[in-house]
């Protein structure tokens, strides 16, 4: 019995990078609560520049994993990098605390401390993320690999307590408002606070436990420094370093110049944009230059590729939580749950919740389908998720269309949309992990992580770009109102308005003509949520006709 025990349990280091990974989601979901909010109500920015800014901070949240990953594999070893981020992440949030205390006093200084720590936590985040992800795979033998969608999903579902816990008691502290709705703008700092206690209490946990339980399965501690590798942590006859000629760098180089110029000057996308786009695209082309590559193994790199362009879709769809539908939340919906009154920050929980609920009936499900041999390969139930999001935002765009611009969206739609999300996410997030796991090189593990964090990237930019074309919501309408203008007359051109009055819809952060999408005038909350219902069945209709293919170039993996 003791033998079989040993086979069938997670090694206990699992536990440990659970527990660190859980306070770092902790503070990272409960800032990202509140971020569009504080930016808003506290910073004076108008919706659509928060939604831009949020979701440039998250594209980079995922392109820093590149850099991180590479600092990881070449100097720091991925131990270090951890702990150097977490104490990153816990000062950047001390600096939000900073700003949210100052702003009343002094906007402009709050604004540079504000910029400053999302720049603090997109590098803190990028030395903690992909080093804490591929640390996981490592501690399983060989033969145990299968166990890695288990394995994965349970790792998966301590981010989403941490998420879970951080979107509870953030909001509670920070997203404040009186009996009689008004908000109390200075309640923002000890949401940001409380995050920043968080990421210490993971980062000193892991400080402790590391060299115990962070170890492979023959003992050796795990992820220190890269020059004490030895050849026995890689597999036979793989090539241990990645094999860069100076040609294909030079070229690399070129290719993003000429990436960005495309991007910010024919594209019209900002500088941060530009620069997520563009890496990505260089850094594939990359490694796929690599001349110690075989074709099986090439193959395989151009699954993940393949697979991570579609991923684009789903997470620029599923992203709007904190955005576009964190206004809706704010200002169209009613929040009354129960008979309590939610607040909006705090709709975004529903996901977290969910997953924690749902994570182990999926592993149980993907399991259970194994054994019988009818488990679908990964690209198909990726697939599967796009068209259960795509369902979601179609049940939400019919919601929507019948309430017009004075009614209120009832909150259980919303926490309808996040189970169909959650399922979504399920299907797509710790099974597109796992497959980049299985479907890698060693040598180019972590830089593989860092191209498949950098579909997020691309796809939380694209997201945080459609999020800004979010139409006016009801609150809008009734603030026009009571400044004696029709914006829906303003909006359809029927009405020219005079100077004063563009004047006092700019200074109510009010915006007076409709935004354009792919040459389409959105009209409407129904036309906005279209836009992804498209989007996102398109993607999983190519992508089921692909699998053949997909399958094909996997070489057996599934």
């Amino acid at each position: 019995m003791g033998e079989t025990q040993v086979k069938t349990a997670h090694p206990k280091g699992l536990w440990v990078l659970f527990g660190t990974e859980m306070w770092e989601r902790f503070n990272f979901y409960g800032m990202r609560a509140l971020l569009t909010l504080f930016l808003v109500n506290s910073l004076l920015m108008k919706e659509e520049e928060a939604s831009l800014i949020y979701g440039g901070f998250l594209g980079l949240c995922y392109l820093t994993p590149m850099l991180g990953g590479f600092v990881a594999d070449r100097f720091l070893g991925n131990r270090n990098c951890i702990l150097l981020g977490g104490l990153m992440m816990a000062v950047g949030q001390l600096l939000l605390f900073t700003s949210g205390s100052l702003f009343d006093s002094n906007l402009g200084l709050a604004k540079i401390i504000m910029y400053s720590a999302l720049g603090v936590i997109v590098f803190g985040n990028g030395f903690f993320k992909p080093n804490i992800s591929s640390m996981v795979g490592s501690l399983y033998p060989k033969q145990e690999k299968t166990k890695l969608d288990s394995a994965f999903t349970i790792f998966y579902m301590g981010i989403n307590i941490g998420a879970f816990l951080g979107q509870s008691i953030c909001p509670l502290l920070g997203d404040v408002k009186d009996v009689g709705g008004i908000r109390d703008i200075h309640a923002f700092r000890w949401g940001f606070m409380a995050a920043s206690v968080a990421m210490f209490l993971g980062t000193i946990l892991f400080y402790f436990l590391k060299n115990k339980y962070v170890v492979t399965p023959e003992g050796k501690p795990l992820g220190g420094l890269p020059s004490k590798n030895d050849a026995s942590d890689f597999e036979e006859g793989e090539a241990q370093k990645a094999n860069f000629s100076n040609k294909a760098l030079v070229i690399a180089g070129i290719a993003f110049i000429a990436l960005g110029f495309f991007f910010h000057y024919v594209v019209g996308q900002n500088l941060i944009y530009t620069l997520i786009y563009s890496s990505g695209l260089s850094l594939a082309g990359l490694i796929i230059s690599d001349t110690s590559l075989t074709k099986i193994e090439r193959d395989r790199i151009i699954v993940i590729y393949i697979v991570s362009f579609f991923i684009i879709f789903f997470w620029a769809a599923f992203e709007q939580a904190g955005s576009s539908l964190t206004f809706i939340a704010d200002n169209q919906t009613d929040r009354n749950f129960f008979g309590w009154l939610m607040p909006p920050s705090m709709v975004q929980i529903f996901n977290g919740l969910f997953v924690v609920m749902l994570a182990v009936p999926f592993s149980i499900l993907w399991d259970t389908l194994r054994a019988k041999g009818k488990e679908p390969i990964s690209p198909v139930k990726l697939a599967v998720g796009l068209v259960v999001i795509s369902i979601s935002f179609f049940m939400i765009a019919t919601q929507v269309s019948y309430i017009g611009t004075s009614g209120l969206l009832l909150v259980k739609w919303l926490i309808l949309l996040y189970f169909l999300n959650t399922c979504a996410e399920l299907c797509l997030s710790p099974i597109g992990l796992s497959l980049v796991g299985k479907l890698s090189p060693k040598r180019f593990s972590s830089l593989l992580y860092g191209v498949f964090f950098l579909s997020n990237a691309s796809g939380y930019a694209l997201g945080g770009t459609l999020g800004s074309i979010l139409p006016a919501t009801g609150d809008k309408f009734a603030k026009a109102k009571e400044l004696g203008i029709d914006l829906q007359g303003v909006l359809d051109n029927k009405i020219v308005p005079t100077a004063e009055q563009l004047a006092l819809l700019d200074q109510h952060q009010i915006s007076a003509h409709n935004h354009f999408f792919a040459g389409f005038e959105i009209h409407n909350l129904y036309e906005f949520f279209m836009v992804f219902v498209v989007l996102t069945g398109i993607a999983a209709i190519v992508l089921f006709a692909l699998t053949p293919f997909l399958k094909k170039m996997m070489h057996g993996v599934r």
